[in-house]
């Protein structure tokens, strides 16, 4: 009998984790790897955010809080969405968890039997399928296209409903794509789903923040209000005020659902850690006048990047229009040969090659459903984005 459960069986070894591992074992052998395989922000948190974590250290708040965090966090979460969102919750409907994933996996842990089917847009967040297996749902993939931006369209969505769908997930702006519904396509979603009462919607919010060329973040519940109850809404503190370490992620929705999560997370990890918690109240409550230049430098990276690899040969890249991502198609470089002799049959192959011959580390579009393409961030120096194409160009060059 085996140590090891069987739902690993479940489960694909992550991509991201094996790029990140060869990555580190060529930087232990002296050879310089530039990474734009991370979802982080290269900006430090903000001095007031970290400021307020030093305090809630230096006047002791280092023990344990309330289960799903504590209620100074869930007023500033209320008041956030009262403020961007226009949308009304008690303190009773937000819940805090170890970041925007935990929530998520809570959720699923909390509202999925076996079975159920969560429908989601590809290409996907990675941890969206597995999750869902996890919980033991069903991951249902909707095959988005690359004329509409990677943007999930009504009929798509309708296509896949059945009578055992029990979530779809709306991520706007997305990851990897950076794709972000209007008002008009997120109302053409609504319609769809007011059809079908029995079925929930996931909002992962988590890049709400960081949208370009002035076009504005909604929510589907600022299109259609009467979809309020059977909302589910994951959004946190990583991205926008990069705190990616600091591990705070919220929910906020059904009070029965919210109620659940809070179970589930007694039994696993108790509480956020207190000292993030106060460091998000300041994150939250702050005017975020920082975000102006750093939305104005992710622009600025997003164009040169996006501009330049459209002039390689055989790279086509959609400009997106939020996150930090570009999602690229390297379909003209497929059954290429490779200098020392090997065959680029798909991208996981393209991802190894640049690896190994431009030495820039980028995740393959598998790993998020869908090849061929790959994924790099932007959230890296202008210098050192400007380095990495030119070496994306050189080794691309030596193709044959």
């Amino acid at each position: 009998m085996s140590i090891l459960s069987n739902r690993l069986n479940n489960f694909k070894p992550s991509l991201t984790v094996k790029v990140s591992q060869k990555a580190r074992e060529l930087s232990s052998k002296g050879i310089n790897i530039i990474s734009l395989s991370s979802g982080e922000p290269d900006f430090d948190t903000p001095i007031h955010v970290k400021d307020e974590g030093i305090k809630a250290i230096n006047n002791g708040f280092t023990k344990y809080t309330a289960v799903d965090g504590i209620d100074l966090l869930k007023l500033a979460i209320t008041q956030k969405f009262k403020k961007d969102n226009s949308i009304n919750y008690d303190l009773d409907q937000i819940t805090v968890g170890v970041g925007g994933k935990h929530v998520i996996f809570n959720l699923f842990m909390s509202t999925l039997n076996q079975g159920d089917e969560v429908i989601i847009p590809c290409p996907f967040w990675v941890s969206y399928p597995d999750i869902v297996s996890l919980c033991d749902g069903k991951p249902v993939v909707v095959n988005t296209s690359d004329s509409n931006k990677f943007k999930m369209t009504p009929a798509e969505l309708e296509s896949k409903i059945t009578n055992k769908t029990k979530w779809v997930i709306i991520n706007s702006p997305g990851n990897p794509t950076g794709s972000t519904y209007s008002k008009e396509e997120l109302a053409g979603l609504a319609n769809v789903l007011l059809k079908y009462e029995n079925l929930w919607i996931l909002s992962d919010d988590i890049y709400e923040y960081l949208i370009y060329d002035n076009l504005k973040f909604f929510n589907i519940l600022n299109l259609e209000p009467k979809l309020y109850d059977r909302t589910f809404i994951v959004n946190g503190v990583s991205k926008a005020f990069s705190m990616t370490g600091w591990r705070i992620g919220y929910g906020a929705g059904s009070k029965e659902i919210v109620k659940s999560i809070s179970k589930i997370q007694s039994q696993s990890t108790t509480n956020p850690t207190s000292i993030s918690q106060m460091a998000a109240v300041k994150a939250l409550n702050s005017e975020k006048t920082f975000l102006v230049e750093w939305i104005q430098q992710f622009s600025e990276r997003r164009n040169y990047v996006s501009n330049y690899l459209n002039t390689i040969e055989g790279l086509d890249c959609i400009k997106p229009d939020g996150a930090f991502y570009l999602f690229i198609s390297c379909s003209g470089l497929i059954n290429k040969n490779t200098p020392d002799g090997k065959v680029i049959y798909n991208d996981i192959d393209f991802a190894d090659f640049l690896l190994d011959h431009a030495q820039v580390a980028v995740v393959p579009g598998t790993a998020f459903g869908r090849s061929p393409y790959f994924r790099i961030s932007y959230a890296e120096s202008m210098e050192l984005l400007i380095k990495a194409c030119e070496k994306i160009r050189n080794a691309i060059c030596k193709l044959k």
